[in-house]
């Protein structure tokens, strides 16, 4: 299957690092920590860094939210303790992007994770409760983006979703470099089946063409799956 949205492993950066602004930041530990997100940032492809927001707290609760002008309810982030993290970080680097996590953002995917791949230096502004201070999203985010037409509690879960997409398109941080560009979606359709041994369990067969060793022929084969299964599951990224 051809891949006209992704590009080849050398054209993505050998270094990446990602600033995620959080006031839970124990929420991110697990996601970032293990599997293949946690392998590169030990083989040194990555570095995720997880900032708390209530380091500019005010009071003995080092309160970071308050209550919104014109009576609405829930909670707000207040614009002084954002504006302050995001200027300190802003002041050790520059950054290709920072990005505020907003379920009105930009509909995350598989083009947009190619495209962030490609960065250098990001950062992830987590919203919580209400959301944050409209000035922040205003003079200082370039990017917003959401995961899904949903609301979350708040934009840890997608930002740790977002920086695992990013993460494994990067080389050396699977195995195989190839792998992620073959994924789902690269090619803007869903993927083949797939199957691993045995060939047949409880009767059960693997398609006999896999097992053909006919480059030629398994290829045609998953092209015609991958449009058939798109054309049944998803039929607007065929439109698209």
């Amino acid at each position: 299957m051809s891949c006209r949205s992704c590009r080849t492993v050398n054209e993505y950066t050998d270094y990446m690092r990602i600033d995620i602004i959080t006031v839970i930041p124990e929420l991110l530990e697990s996601p970032l920590g293990h599997s293949i997100v946690g392998r590169a940032i030990k083989k040194g492809i990555v570095e995720i860094h997880v900032h708390n927001l209530r380091k500019y707290g005010k009071g003995p609760r080092l309160q970071v939210d308050d209550y919104s002008y014109g009576g609405d309810a829930g909670m707000v982030l207040m614009v002084e303790p954002v504006y302050r993290m995001i200027e300190e970080l802003k002041g050790e680097r520059d950054y290709d992007e920072i990005i505020y996590m907003s379920p009105d953002g930009e509909r995350f995917d598989q083009n947009m994770a190619n495209e962030l791949s490609l960065k250098e230096n990001i950062m992830i502004l987590c919203g919580h409760y209400k959301g944050v201070d409209h000035r922040i999203r205003e003079h200082l985010v370039t990017r917003e983006i959401t995961v899904g037409d949903y609301v979350l509690s708040g934009g840890e879960l997608p930002a740790a979703i977002i920086s695992d997409a990013i993460v494994r398109l990067l080389p050396g941080a699977i195995t195989d470099e190839t792998s992620a560009l073959s994924d789902c979606y690269q090619d803007g359709m869903l993927s083949a089946p797939i199957y691993t041994r045995p060939a047949e369990f409880n009767g059960w067969k693997v398609p006999d063409v896999l097992l053909s060793g006919n480059p030629k022929l398994i290829r045609e084969w998953q092209d015609e799956q991958a449009i058939a299964r798109t054309r049944q599951l998803r039929p607007g990224l065929l439109e698209d």
